[in-house]
């Protein structure tokens, strides 16, 4: 059985995260220099994973801009304002809510790409429409409409649903950079 790049063994030397992660944030921060980018993110349930991958690694204050936790509902009205409507109407793990909060982490800081993360880590606090490892990744960037990608990591564990949201919002955030003009 292969071994698992999420576990502790395979984290870099020089810092909390896998090695692969760590190239991931790494190859973001050039795309985004590259592009003469910035970007922000909007964390729910990655809390705050997602700047500290970034600002892991050397020269992200070239285009790291903030990084909002807002982990409770109260939070993602309060800092990127997200409308209390869209959570009443969606309920904060949805692809809405992880769209408004794209918009208003990217309104809020200024930044060119904005990704946001929304989901259920668990172990608890599924259920049958919402279960555990659902997570929603929304990306807002300028000139181009707001996008939301679904992931469906299922029961694998608290730390890496974490570990895998981040993955993926590091590729979709990637991407994003790389559809800047």
């Amino acid at each position: 059985m292969p071994s698992d790049p999420n576990t502790p063994e395979n984290a870099h030397p020089d810092h909390l995260f896998p090695a692969h992660l760590i190239k991931a944030a790494a190859e973001l921060i050039d795309a985004l220099r590259a592009k003469h980018a910035t970007i922000s993110f909007a964390e729910s349930c990655t809390g705050g994973l997602l700047s500290a991958l970034v600002t892991s690694v050397a020269g992200s204050s070239d285009v790291f801009d903030y990084g909002f936790v807002t982990y409770s509902d109260k939070a993602k009205q309060d800092l990127i304002d997200v409308p209390k409507s869209v959570l009443e109407a969606y309920g904060a793990v949805s692809p809405e809510v992880a769209a408004a909060m794209a918009t208003g982490a990217r309104d809020r800081s200024g930044c060119t790409v904005a990704v946001a993360v929304t989901g259920i880590a668990g172990p608890g606090g599924g259920s049958t429409e919402k279960p555990v490892g659902l997570v929603y990744i929304g990306v807002a960037s300028n000139g181009r409409p707001v996008r939301t990608s679904e992931l469906r990591l299922g029961s694998i564990g608290r730390a890496s649903i974490r570990l895998k949201t981040a993955e993926a919002a590091m590729a979709i955030a990637h991407a994003a950079c790389h559809d800047l003009s």
